[in-house]
This record gives C-alpha cells, structure tokens and sequence, in this order.
C-alpha cells in the first residue's frame, strides 16, 4: 500500500522511499527523523485531558505520541502493523521505567481490543495510508477503521486523528491523493479540524538533508539543499470527535 515510486520530472528520475520497507527494516533511523518534531501532548490535552484514561494509539510507530502519552495515561496499548517499529516504542517505555502499556501488531480494520475498551484513541500519520485514493477501496477501508474505531471508544470518549497537511510548507498544502479522505473525516463522520505547525528542527544542514531524502524523497531534500533548511517546514491536522457527537456508521 506504501508504494515505492518514480516519475519523471525534469527528464531525471525522481526517488520516492517505500515506507513499508522503511517501517519494517529501519525503524530506528525513521525514529531519528521523527524525533527532531515538537512534542504535541499539549494539543491532545487541549482536546481532551487524557490524565488518567485508558488510551488506545493506532499506528504508533516508534512512540512518538504513545511515549508522551504514556506517564500520566491510566494504560496505554501501542498498535502498529510494524513488529519493529513497535520494539523502539517498548524499549523507549521501558528506558522511561513505565509498566502501564502493551504494544500488539495489528491492522486498523481488525483492533485485537475488546469493545468499550478505550476512553481516548489517538492516530498520528497512520489512517492516511488506507484513506489514500491512490489504493483501491480506500473508501470501504476508512469505513471499516471508523467502525472499528466506534467500536472499541467507550462512552464519553474521544477520537483523535493526526494527518501530514503538507511537508516543505509553511502554509497547508495537503496531498490530492488525501483531499477525499479528509473531506470524509469532516464530512462523513462528523470530525472537527486544526492545522497545527510540525516543523521538523535538524541539527544540520547535512542532517537535514539525509533524512529527508530517506523518508520523503528527492523533491523534498533538494528543497532543504535549495533553501539551506535547517528548520524543514511542515503542516499536519489534527481531527478530533467525541463521542456523544453525531457520527455516521456507513
């Protein structure tokens, strides 16, 4: 689904990773480009005040919302369909000497949960590869996840969905291949939007520039080679529903 790809673009090939490969053989260096983002507990907080609650987070990856959600959750479960990427979020958790979380690999269409088991569901860049109308049935596969997301959220709770609205941008930007699928969010199932800023803070140019190139391709690092960017502009939604809102089951 996270398609390796190349077009032609100035009569050169233009390099675009596979992040499946990426997620399943470099999870640690992926940890490495995501850590010079800013912590965004204080927008989930803002959202819902998740001290104490039981908190499920879909397609965590290596940590980046389950490690600052993790010391003042009541437990939190880490899902992700990558076995590697999940082993850094557990060594991060055992590293901060925490003992209320599990991580279980699993796909977004099929929680291993049981119903009514969360207060608080948090996605960060992860739905976006079922949503995309570049792969076939996208729509059935949102619809599937919203229900499986429905499903487990216990009474009361919050569902919270973070998506790329562009990188390399200081304005949102998001990619055609999403526009249908956050027009569903909003649309569809009833969820509310903020852009946020999730500018990426490198140490150096060279630093810059070599992540980049491995997660987001050529079109991206030969910016940050153009502009001199330590500090690599980026933009990113954030969804949230409750659930004693209005919500579709399609």
């Amino acid at each position: 689904m996270r398609q390796h790809l190349r077009w032609w673009k100035r009569r050169r090939f233009v390099f675009m990773p596979n992040h499946d490969e990426i997620y399943e053989q470099e999870a640690q260096k992926y940890h490495q480009l995501i850590s010079t983002q800013q912590d965004l507990h204080t927008y989930i907080d803002a959202i819902r005040a998740y001290e104490g609650l039981d908190i499920v987070d879909i397609g965590a990856g290596t940590g980046r919302l389950t490690t600052v959600l993790a010391p003042k959750a009541g437990s939190i479960i880490a899902l992700d369909a990558s076995a590697s990427m999940l082993a850094v979020t557990a060594d991060r958790l055992r590293q901060a000497g925490l003992a209320n979380w599990q991580t279980a690999v699993a796909d977004h269409r099929k929680l291993p949960l049981a119903d009514g088991s969360a207060d608080l569901i948090v996605a960060g860049w992860s739905i976006c590869y079922l949503g995309s109308t570049n792969v076939p049935d996208w729509q059935t596969n949102i619809r599937t996840v919203m229900r499986e997301l429905t499903r487990i959220l216990r009474p009361g709770g919050t569902i919270i969905i973070i998506e790329t609205l562009g990188t390399g941008t200081a304005t949102p930007s998001p990619p055609d291949f999403l526009q249908s699928y956050y027009t569903a969010l909003e649309q569809e199932y009833g969820f509310s939007r903020q852009v946020i800023r999730t500018d990426l803070v490198f140490d150096s140019i060279e630093e810059a520039e070599r992540l980049t190139r491995f997660f987001f391709g050529d079109g991206i690092a030969d910016q940050v080679v153009e502009n001199n960017w330590i500090t690599v502009p980026e933009c990113a939604g954030i969804w949230w529903r409750h659930a004693d809102s209005h919500m579709m089951h399609k």
